[in-house]
């Protein structure tokens, strides 16, 4: 063989792993994109829920406004949050106002008993368990990409082309770090 040869042959090596690697990095920022819109059905699906919960307590807890429009306030900054931190603040937000609407329903059994507000409180609660699943899902792939963008030899293919590293969609519930609490 001829260095001509062996040259080749290297040259084709090499430009096979640039599109393999640079492949694998647009299959990794697909896979974010994608997951993220799954967390973004589920939080509009939250959102669309939380006025009919409003509503169904209105009705009840009249005198109790202030938790009320800490719901709506916090619904409404969480669906103009624009980054992924931006989202995860506000979303922080939103399940402390909800946890206090649901505090109420303690102090009004009535309300515990209409049927209405039970099913929204269920589907809710379903929400926020496919929420997290989807939150899950899209940390992962984050974190996949992130693994390859930082990846000697990979980053040197995402630092040519442009591919940055994502945000994790944290929630920092303090309430979710404490232990529970048992009283007899």
């Amino acid at each position: 063989m001829t260095t001509t040869a062996i040259l080749i042959i290297i040259l084709v090596v090499l430009g096979l792993w640039l599109v393999g690697a640079f492949n694998s990095l647009v299959r990794s920022r697909n896979r974010v994109k994608e997951s993220w819109s799954d967390i973004d059905v589920q939080l509009k699906r939250r959102y669309d829920l939380i006025p009919n919960l409003v509503e169904a307590v209105k009705g009840y807890a009249a005198h109790e406004r202030e938790v009320l429009e800490n719901v709506v306030k916090a619904r409404s900054a969480a669906m103009g949050a624009h980054s992924v931190k931006e989202h995860g603040q506000a979303e922080n937000m939103l399940s402390d106002a909800l946890k206090s609407l649901f505090a109420l329903s303690e102090n009004y059994p009535q309300l515990r008993a209409v049927e209405s507000f039970t099913k929204l409180q269920e589907e809710l609660a379903d929400t926020e368990n496919k929420i997290q699943a989807a939150r899950r899902f899209y940390n992962t792939n984050v974190m996949n990409l992130n693994t390859q963008t930082e990846q000697f030899p990979t980053n040197i293919v995402a630092n040519m082309f442009g591919f940055k590293k994502e945000e994790f969609f944290e929630l920092n519930n303090e309430t979710e770090k404490e232990p529970v609490r048992v009283s007899f």
